[in-house]
């Protein structure tokens, strides 16, 4: 049986090494991106050229968008020349960024307006679990379009939930960055603490790992920040737009964020020391600064 011809719009830092592990499991692939040297790339490694994202979608029985915020998916799908008008009925939209749950079911009515279908399906795991397919991925829309997409999820991740319908995968990734963010500013914080009072960071994570404190975060950007590897997986100001997101959609719900609120706050920090391209785990930098002391093992 012939695989699904799938379509990948926005081949970024993410998007390029998802785009490529579609193509290794024999999908027929067809690219477009804003940069033209990853869409050169991967048509030599035997992909087509989409030209647009309207001749993606011609050509694709799913298409997957990879982007960077709310505005970009709504140019890329509803835009001109867009996914929109391109679209085929019965296939299926799946965007795959980080954007508002509210943009994410005004885009799906759209879609479904069409005779498509339409997931949500942002992705954790990073540039590392990109490039390794091992990323989590958290799916709103509705449950048998899910299953009929599964096969092409489990290409790309291994923890993979349907959460419920349109806009419950942006719920979840919110959530995910609210976590995810938090506990980059609890390790920065304790890695700063141990370095100030002469003590080895790298024998306090070390320590960490083998209780309850221990994380995923702890381990790989712990060690990003012993190394001063901050070479971007996942960017500060992409981070700081997810938190906003999260922010925007706790205060329309009612629901305090206090603690979320704080590292926005040093996020933005951040991105007004010019640090915003650099990966999140940068936020220890800041904790650096304020204390006057700098996180590397063997203190």
């Amino acid at each position: 049986m012939a695989k699904e011809r799938i379509g990948f719009i926005g081949l970024g830092i993410m998007g390029k090494p998802m785009a490529r592990n579609l193509l290794k499991s024999g999908h027929p692939l067809i690219v477009h991106s804003r940069s033209r040297a990853p869409v050169d790339e991967l048509v030599g490694a035997g992909a087509a050229d989409g030209k647009s994202p309207r001749g993606v979608a011609q050509q694709s029985d799913f298409v997957i968008t990879m982007l960077p915020d709310s505005p970009d998916v709504q140019q890329v799908v509803l835009g001109r020349d867009g996914v929109l008008e391109g679209i085929r009925p019965g296939s299926v939209l799946v965007d795959m960024s980080t954007i508002s749950p509210l943009v994410t079911q005004e885009i799906a009515n759209a879609v479904t307006a069409k005779g498509a279908q339409m997931l949500d399906a942002p992705v954790s795991g990073g540039e590392k679990g990109a490039i390794e397919a091992t990323l989590s991925i958290m799916v709103g829309g509705p449950e048998p379009v899910f299953t009929r997409v599964r096969p092409v999820f489990e290409t790309l991740g291994k923890n993979i939930v349907h959460i419920g319908g349109a806009g419950a995968g942006q719920v979840a990734k919110a959530c995910n960055q609210i976590v995810v963010a938090l506990t980059i500013q609890a390790v920065s914080e304790a890695l700063v603490l141990a370095a100030k009072a002469g003590v080895d960071p790298a024998k306090v994570r070390q320590a960490l790992l083998g209780g309850f404190a221990q994380s995923r975060i702890l381990d790989v950007h712990g060690q990003r920040m012993l190394e001063r590897n901050f070479k971007p997986g996942f960017r500060v100001r992409l981070h700081q737009k997810d938190l906003n997101i999260a922010l925007s959609t706790g205060k329309a719900l009612g629901v305090p964020l206090p603690a979320t609120a704080v590292v926005q706050e040093a996020f933005t920090a951040l991105r007004g020391l010019e640090r915003s391209d650099l990966d999140h785990s940068a936020l220890v930098t800041l904790i650096e600064e304020l204390a006057k002391v700098e996180v590397r093992p063997g203190r």
